[in-house]
């Protein structure tokens, strides 16, 4: 190898020399040193160092100019910042590169080539200033890239436009806000071979989910062609969801959830660029609608890729966010660069502020969900970052995408609403680390909302974020976890949104005591499950194409709602491995189930459903068999195949003893078996006949949940939604409290579990107290009641205490 004075090839780089050559290069060359030996393929490389871009400042005489320029910033309103901007770049364009640099790099990327035995070889030439990738500031997109450069000419031009990219307003503001602006940034520039994803797929990963800081998983997301478009939010980006505490078992699917994206554009390599020039290098052109419908990665490469992820967290011993790609000519996966995860690093996670909407109104739009805060104010509309002075502080910016570019904007808005991009867009992570509320992905913002209109933004109401007409109105409420004990009676959430499970793990809690199946029916898969067992009882012809786009890609129909449902408690169960999470099998009245695509075909009319053909009387029918197979189908593939043991299962509305002996071997029949893999199945107690022939049920089921709910309504005899006699509803009627006693009892003398799902215990202290003392194991609460429950809980534990020391 040649004597270099400014050039380290990635062999003789590591994480130590993060001064000499950047964040980008450091880690780069820390991979490929550490991470290649153990089969993770880093495209080799070299960099261009620090003291190189120096000695170009020195030798043009641009070290005083510059600084000069840089002291004259107006750091408070930043009036004057494209004006500077455009005049220190200007003056590092009309300098040149020392003919010793100039010599190095050609040396270099002919050594570089030889190396991998190509000729003229292509590569990506990336900034790499030296406070890049640091923990404190990810610096993404702050910097340019040029990709497929090949030839010294093009290259040297590049590099060149390595070092005007220093200079960028938007780079040279985002110093500025980060308090990187008194210190000496220079930039070094990264070389490495490209990577022909422009013939295949590329994109992100994130080794933590980057919108809720759970760190039990690896996001994916993925594109065709470059994965430019991904940053950028021009597409709509495939997403895998993967399990780490599975990832290494060859015998489970660790692949928690994956997402079909629209990847409307494919960008690719020009190949009419032939000036020596490195703009204008790549085109973008639209996906065929095959493509679209396509995954750009197979579940073997997701997992493998996953895997490679793990490990590089493993060995920074921190998330991170990685890029890969895949090469469309050897059908073999890289990592092209990775950086410590900035958002979440920094995040108080035992204080957290609840937004809560009071009112809705006209839902305008809506989008992928980034932050979960809520916000209104005046929308502005703006078609590029030119327009940026339009945008008055507080105001909402509506656009089509960002970049870049849009970032000093960006921080005078009080959120961010776009057509375009994924949760791994420039607008999202820009949110992110703003603390920003944003809406992406939305499709039609800037055609359905006028500028200049008062609207309100809702990231408060799980992953999809909701744009409302109108000023509403919300409460925050602040929880703080810091000093809260767990109390010996177990705490217990009820949950419904899958969405929200990863945010909810993070609360204290001894895991899931009822998670409602339906949500995820009704929400995510919202077909009648009988329709896609027996379709041809559909006559109308728009249910069957609304069944159809929304079943596209399954060969057989079943599979998509066994998968989905598969899906939707997977993610919960994944959220509070390895606590337990108690599913309970479907609980909808007839009327509910009517409602569902196809519905109507299947359902009977009642005169009262919600003492009608529901819960286990549905399982075992001829009527609902099917469905319900399909059901257990979703629940084996949760637990057997993905190896989520910790999912309990859990039937409602189990009328006799008889009954239950039904549903049992209905499940055994569909593979869901007592026992086997550790399986428990519980019953829920919430008809007074579960209470009075409780010994019989605790005989059959693993456990009881109490649905106070329920049980108050069919112990005294009244609707609870008719406000005539909503007056006498009370789970502190003697008649109640007595049916409960027996419950906990029954349970206690055959050495089940027990536990009660309900509000009460967080509005009533004295009812949590009652709880306490009867010796129930577990109370599940809303979310929004769980801290206030927990409080009821641990008061009602020290006066039990006192008592027994009396």
């Amino acid at each position: 190898m040649a004597n270099y004075k400014h050039i380290l090839f990635f062999n003789q780089i590591g994480i130590e020399a993060l001064s000499e050559v950047g964040g980008k290069n450091a880690s780069l060359g820390e991979m490929y040193n550490q991470l290649n030996p153990i089969g993770i393929a880093i495209p080799n490389g070299f960099a261009i160092t620090a003291e190189a871009y120096r000695l170009f400042r020195k030798q043009n005489n641009l070290e005083q100019p510059l600084q000069e320029l840089l002291l004259s910033l107006d750091t408070k309103e930043y009036s004057n910042l494209s004006a500077i901007g455009e005049k220190a770049r200007k003056l590092i364009l009309s300098a040149t590169i020392p003919s010793e640099i100039r010599d190095e790099i050609n040396t270099a990327y002919q050594s570089l080539g030889e190396q991998c035995g190509i000729n003229n070889l292509n590569v990506a030439v990336r900034s790499s200033a030296t406070s890049e990738d640091l923990l404190s500031a990810s610096f993404a997109g702050q910097m340019q890239s040029f990709l497929n450069i090949s030839g010294p000419d093009q290259l040297l031009d590049a590099v060149h436009r390595c070092f005007v990219s220093l200079f960028t307003d938007r780079a040279i503001k985002y110093r500025h806000d980060m308090g990187f602006a008194t210190l000496d940034i220079a930039i070094s520039v990264c070389v490495q071979q490209m990577v022909r994803s422009d013939k295949a797929s590329s994109g992100v990963a994130f080794t933590i989910d980057p919108d809720s800081g759970f760190e039990n998983t690896i996001i994916i997301n993925g594109c065709w062609g470059l994965g430019e478009n991904i940053v950028q939010g021009t597409v709509t980006p495939d997403e895998w969801m993967v399990f780490k505490p599975t990832l290494e078992n060859m015998d489970l699917n660790p692949m928690l959830k994956k997402q079909c994206g629209r990847k409307e554009f494919t960008m690719i390599y020009s190949e009419t660029s032939e000036s020596n020039s490195a703009e204008n290098t790549i085109v973008n052109t639209e996906t065929s609608l095959e493509k679209q419908n396509q995954f750009s990665l197979t579940n073997q490469e997701v997992i493998q890729l996953s895997r490679w992820c793990a490990k590089i967290e493993k060995h920074y011993q921190k998330p991170m966010d990685i890029e890969w790609a895949k090469d469309g000519l050897n059908n073999q996966l890289y990592i092209v660069q990775a950086r410590p995860e900035t958002v979440h690093g920094k995040a108080n996670k035992q204080v957290r502020e609840i937004y809560k909407l009071q009112e809705k109104s006209t839902l305008l739009t809506k989008g992928i969900a980034l932050g979960d805060k809520i916000a209104s104010g005046k929308a502005r509309i703006l078609n590029n970052p030119q327009e940026g002075a339009l945008l008055q502080n507080g105001e909402i910016i509506v656009t089509d995408l960002t970049n870049p570019d849009w970032d000093p904007i960006m921080k005078r808005a009080s959120a961010i609403i776009t057509n375009k991009g994924g949760r791994t867009s420039h607008a999202a992570i820009v949110a992110r680390e703003l603390g920003t509320l944003a809406v992406v992905g939305c499709g039609n913002a800037t055609s359905t909302i006028k500028n200049g209109q008062e609207i309100t933004v809702s990231c408060a109401e799980g992953k999809e974020g909701n744009v409302y007409d109108g000023k509403l109105k919300w409460e925050i409420k602040e929880q703080d976890f810091s000093t809260l004990k767990m109390p010996e009676t177990d705490p217990m959430l009820i949950l419904a949104d899958p969405e929200r499970a990863f945010e909810l793990s993070q609360y204290p809690n001894q895991g899931v005591g009822l998670m409602r199946m339906e949500f995820a029916i009704s929400n995510t898969i919202k077909i009648h499950p009988l329709a896609l067992c027996e379709p041809e009882k559909i006559i109308d012809p728009n249910i069957k194409s609304e069944i159809a786009a929304l079943t596209n890609g399954y060969e057989d129909p079943k599979n998509y709602f066994i998968d989905k449902l598969a899906e939707a408690v997977a993610i919960v169960a994944a959220a509070f491995y390895p606590k337990e999470v108690i599913v309970r099998m479907s609980d909808f009245k007839s009327n509910e189930y009517a409602n569902l695509i196809g519905g109507k075909y299947y359902e009977p009319d009642e005169e009262n459903p919600m003492i009608g053909f529901r819960g286990a009387s549905r399982y075992y029918s001829d009527f609902y068999r099917k469905g319900f197979a399909l059901e257990c189908e979703a629940m084996k593939k949760v637990r057997n195949e993905m190896g989520l043991h910790n999912v309990k299962l859990m039937i409602p509305f189990c009328r006799t003893f008889e009954e239950g002996e039904h549903v049992l071997a209905e499940m055994a029949k569909n593979g869901l078996v007592q026992g086997i893999n550790g399986l428990q199945i519980y019953v829920m107690i919430e008809i007074p006949s579960n209470v009075l022939m409780a010994d019989d049920f605790a005989k059959l089921f693993d456990g009881f949940s109490i649905g106070s709910n329920d049980l108050t309504q069919l112990t005294l005899g009244l609707d609870r939604d008719s406000a005539l006699v909503s007056y006498l509803f009370s789970e502190e009627n003697p008649a109640v409290k007595s049916l409960i006693k027996e419950t906990i009892r029954v349970a206690k003398r055959y050495e089940i579990k027990v536990g009660l799902c309900g509000q009460a215990p967080s509005d009533i202290p004295e009812f949590a107290t009652f709880l306490v003392n009867e010796g129930i194991d577990s109370i599940s609460f809303n979310p929004d009641a769980l801290i206030k429950g927990i409080e009821n809980i641990l008061e009602a534990e020290q006066k039990t205490k006192r008592k027994i020391i009396v």
